[in-house]
């Protein structure tokens, strides 16, 4: 009803597999997603679509532990908000999940390139040596953010607010696994990797390789 109120076109489902069906009917913008229905787990809803779509899946769910957090962050969600919650709150996240998966208007940066590296900011893509490489809205606005301030260590709060919002700052575990995440499809060896570096303690650079 408050998203209705805002001007939102809803559809509710009661299960999973009643999701997935009407994501293939329909096509949404945007995916909000309780982890408790009555079918399967909703972590093997994110599994299922993640195949399909990239399309941004906000988790709404009363579990609330760190675990359950990093795993459906893992399998591609987008965002993660525990129950109880405010509208407000909801309202923001769902604007951000938006603006990540939009596509900018013409005149935005140029196409950042360093090494094998190139990353285009307008069609919000991404190549190693010419090969795209398939990336999740979030996964790319956090690419995109590295690319913005090449060389320039930029601390985990900084990340957080800049790519999932203002509420954010302390959900380091989010950080971190979309970094790992990145650097599985960047890097060469994501163990020793060449662009996306760690700051102890402080936060993340991408640093510049000569081509």
């Amino acid at each position: 009803m408050n998203l209705s109120g805002h001007g939102f076109d809803v559809q509710t489902v009661q299960s999973g597999t009643a999701a997935v069906k009407a994501f293939e009917q329909r096509h949404p913008d945007l995916i909000i997603l309780d982890l408790g229905l009555p079918d399967m787990d909703g972590i093997e809803v994110i599994r299922e679509l993640r195949s399909r779509s990239n399309t941004p899946i906000l988790v709404l769910s009363v579990r609330g532990s760190e675990k359950d957090k990093v795993a459906a962050l893992d399998l591609g969600a987008d965002d993660y908000l525990t129950k109880p919650f405010s509208v407000a709150e909801l309202l923001a996240r769902v604007r951000v999940a938006l603006r990540h998966a939009a596509h900018p208007s013409v005149g935005a940066e140029p196409v950042f390139r360093t090494g094998e590296l190139e990353v285009d900011i307008e069609r919000r893509r991404a190549r190693i040596d010419g090969k795209e490489i398939h990336l999740t809205p979030t996964e790319f606005d956090l690419l995109k953010t590295l690319s913005l301030h090449p060389d320039k260590v930029l601390t985990d709060r900084m990340l957080l607010q800049e790519v999932w919002g203002p509420h954010y700052g302390s959900e380091d575990h989010y950080l971190h696994v979309y970094m790992a995440r990145l650097r599985k499809k960047i890097e060469t060896d994501s163990q020793r990797p060449r662009f996306l570096m760690t700051a102890p303690g402080v936060g993340y650079r991408l640093v510049t390789q000569e081509t």
